[in-house]
């Protein structure tokens, strides 16, 4: 969800003003993702890499972070959306810590699209706490006998669908460090549009643009 940044700054406002409209953009592409069905909708929204912004704008984000999630609750339960956090969340407040179990029990039961906020992420890390967990729990003869697909269980995806669709906004052409084992077969999806202004009519033409391309998976057809 790139371009809070820029789309403040061409209003001449602090940055942190495009990422409580980006939060606008988030609660659309939900909405958007139940009323056509969608089984999973995952967001980006903090990085590993993005503890290396200054402190201020991390503070801002990780405290918007919480109010939205609070504020979307009754939203979840209306459209029966289940939520999850992802990440390396050792590296999260306790207050953070507890909205988000708060949040992801209070949900845990909906039937409706799973919506996945990717939080202290990283790919990297993740294939690395991976191949940790699978060292600790397999023999030194299963760990040399495991195959690729066996990796799955241990990431922190693990029980999800590798993603079918990845969006990246704002003009950016690369993957930033995200679900790095898991997209090796999805289809990407690259538009100019920062992010905030990202909303259902900007969502359907990367879904129609999706809808038009042949899937192959390495092989022929």
């Amino acid at each position: 969800m790139d371009g809070n940044g820029r789309w403040a700054k061409l209003r001449g406002k602090e940055r942190v003003y495009g990422h409580f409209e980006g939060v606008e953009s988030v609660r659309a592409c939900m909405e958007t993702a139940v009323e056509m069905g969608i089984e999973y909708l995952s967001v980006y929204a903090f990085s590993e890499e993005n503890w290396n912004r200054p402190q201020d704008e991390v503070i801002s984000l990780m405290e918007l972070m919480m109010k939205s999630m609070v504020g979307e609750l009754e939203n979840f339960m209306d459209h029966q959306v289940r939520f999850m956090v992802l990440g390396n969340r050792a590296r999260l407040s306790e207050g953070l810590n507890a909205t988000i179990d708060r949040i992801s029990s209070a949900t845990a039961h909906n039937k409706g699209t799973t919506f996945i906020l990717f939080l202290s992420y990283s790919g990297k890390w993740d294939i690395m706490q991976a191949m940790k967990k699978a060292a600790a729990a397999l023999t030194p003869e299963q760990f040399q006998q495991m195959k690729q697909e066996d990796l799955d269980q241990y990431l922190i995806t693990a029980g999800i669908p590798d993603p079918d669709l990845m969006i990246r906004t704002s003009g950016e052409l690369r993957i930033s460090n995200y679900l790095l084992w898991q997209t090796a077969y999805s289809e990407f999806y690259f538009t100019e549009t920062l992010w905030p202004d990202f909303r259902k009519p900007q969502f359907m033409e990367a879904l129609e643009a999706y809808a038009a391309r042949d899937r192959r998976y390495g092989k022929v057809k």
